[in-house]
């Protein structure tokens, strides 16, 4: 178990095996992180990767203090994963895509009840609900691949499954602006009204991305003729009180699954697997998990390195036989499969750390990232 939890500092360890991608800059991003104030303990996972100042794909556990610069600009960012009445077998990959669309677009009058029992109220941002976002968010259909154990959450394998990965769109942005202007990134002591007070807009911004991820759904299967029903929804980049190793402080995730939460998704990229995951907490890996493959290359270099060997038609098809819809130039280089990490080198060493139990395989089919004209 203990091979793949690598104890690298004081306080900081990651979870990792040795063909795991792990760049320099962002094992010393976990040191800086580690050398805050109040900051106990740091855990980067096997999708950890740079960020802007702090590493992305990690867990931070402060004792007095909290960081919302560690939570970053997505507040609420993560999955939900839907089952559907879609027949695998029966799909038309240019029939689906054709019904779906554009979803880039404000939601219409028929949806505003729904939004509005849904959503938190006046927080400005209604306009972006029901909308995917930009960088590396995206819906994905996809299929059952293989059981590995269908005890824990019961499949169809005849029924294709819906992955929406979204977050709170320019609201945890706002949230995070203003804190930056009057604080900067030097945290909040635990006992301050600053604190609180960021801390009621913060869960705000959570309320409001399970809403937008709900309404990405649900605007989908309308589209799609579609029934669907609600398996799971996990939040990636929060704050939360917690306990560990017997002190009592403040849980942040930035770009990590919480392992306390049942079962939960990890992603692969747009032309790789994902998994289905039966988390097995532990206080070594701050009770979380990758959530996603993790970036390889940073998003400037992308295109130069893939634009002589790919054209954005056939990044448009995947290996897995998948479709990708992005009308965006840049983003779909940015978001190739080449620039993430291959998600069996993520899940490899959270198995062999006893972090996982692995459930199932998903194989992308319909991959909707814009029509471009997102954010």
């Amino acid at each position: 178990m203990g091979n793949c939890i690598l104890h690298l500092f004081d306080g900081v360890s990651l979870i990792a095996s040795d063909d795991t991608w792990i760049e320099g800059d962002a094992i010393r991003q976990l040191q800086t992180t580690k050398a805050l104030d109040g900051m106990r303990h740091v855990a980067g996972m096997p999708d950890l990767h740079p960020g802007r100042g702090y590493p992305v794909g990690a867990a931070f556990f402060s004792v007095g203090r909290l960081y919302p610069a560690l939570i970053g600009n997505d507040i609420g960012c993560g999955m939900t994963l839907w089952s559907t009445d879609l027949d695998a077998s029966k799909v038309s990959l240019d029939k689906l895509d054709k019904r779906l669309g554009n979803i880039d677009t404000p939601l219409d009058e028929s949806w505003r009840e729904l939004a509005a029992a849904l959503a938190p109220a006046d927080t400005g941002f209604d306009a972006a609900l029901g909308t995917i976002g930009g960088g590396n968010h995206f819906a994905e259909l996809q299929r059952i691949d293989e059981i590995y154990d269908a005890e824990e959450l019961p499949l169809d394998p005849r029924q294709l499954l819906l992955l929406v990965h979204s977050g709170s769109r320019g609201l945890g942005q706002a949230i995070l602006d203003e804190h930056v202007r009057a604080y900067g990134h030097a945290g909040l002591a635990h006992d301050d009204a600053a604190c609180a007070a960021y801390l009621t807009r913060h869960d705000t911004a959570l309320h409001f991305a399970k809403a937008n991820r709900e309404l990405i759904a649900r605007r989908m299967l309308e589209r799609l003729h579609a029934q669907g029903k609600a398996l799971l929804d996990v939040h990636h980049n929060f704050v939360a009180p917690a306990t560990v190793f017997g002190e009592r402080g403040w849980l942040h995730r930035k770009g990590a699954t919480p392992s306390d939460a049942g079962v939960v998704v990890i992603p692969g990229s747009r032309g790789d697997y994902s998994y289905l995951v039966a988390p097995r907490p532990s206080e070594h890996g701050l009770f979380s998990l990758a959530h996603g493959a993790g970036r390889k290359w940073m998003r400037s270099e992308c295109k130069e390195r893939l634009i002589r060997r790919f054209t954005p038609a056939q990044l448009n098809r995947t290996k897995l036989g998948g479709h990708v819809i992005c009308e965006d130039k840049q983003l779909i280089y940015e978001e190739a499969p080449e620039a993430y990490k291959p998600i069996e080198s993520v899940i490899a060493p959270l198995v062999d750390a006893g972090l996982v139990k692995v459930l199932a395989r998903l194989r992308p089919v319909l991959t909707y990232k814009t029509r471009g004209e997102c954010c």
